[in-house]
């Protein structure tokens, strides 16, 4: 069995609210082992023989069939989720800021991210699958990034955490 991490895009935080129990419950119906979910914003542990594509498609097809909602969940081995974090090229802890990844599954829409200008006050750098990006508390829907994320053709294929998301996720 591997360990994957599971974020689920826009989840308790877009209109789409669901109990992470039930969450929890729909995934293990689904075949997953070891289902442990971390706050309520759609992160969850999960364990499973089946490759990466396979958790992922699994997972978005359990939960559209339990909740009738269009899921998206981008699914990682956990020790990629690590990597991902030990590889933030910002300073982690800035005051009035906040520390972001952003993980995208499709290749082209990295490449279109990877592209964007960042603001005056804000920092973006492209890693390996992911965009980090560093803004200013209470401009995160303003940065470049925000603004761009809330586009209708990222929802499939992205979604961010905040480093103390992701650190309570490894944890």
């Amino acid at each position: 069995m591997t360990e994957y991490a599971a974020f689920l895009r826009g989840v308790n935080v877009g209109g789409v609210n669901l109990k992470m129990a039930d969450v929890a419950d729909a995934l293990t119906d689904a075949g997953f082992q070891n289902v442990r979910t971390i706050l309520a914003s759609g992160n969850v542990r999960l364990e499973s023989s089946a490759n990466v594509a396979a958790v992922r498609s699994k997972a978005e097809a359990a939960l559209r069939d339990r909740f009738g909602y269009d899921a998206w969940v981008l699914a990682y081995h956990l020790d990629t989720v690590r990597a991902i974090d030990d590889g933030y090229p910002f300073e982690r802890e800035v005051d009035d800021h906040q520390s972001y990844v952003t993980f995208v599954s499709d290749a082209d829409i990295l490449d279109e991210l990877a592209q964007l200008r960042p603001g005056p006050t804000e920092k973006i750098q492209r890693g390996e699958g992911v965009i980090y990006w560093q803004v200013p508390k209470g401009s995160t829907l303003d940065s470049s990034i925000g603004k761009t994320m809330g586009k209708k053709r990222y929802k499939s294929s992205t979604t961010s955490r905040n480093l103390r998301t992701l650190a309570k996720v490894l944890s």
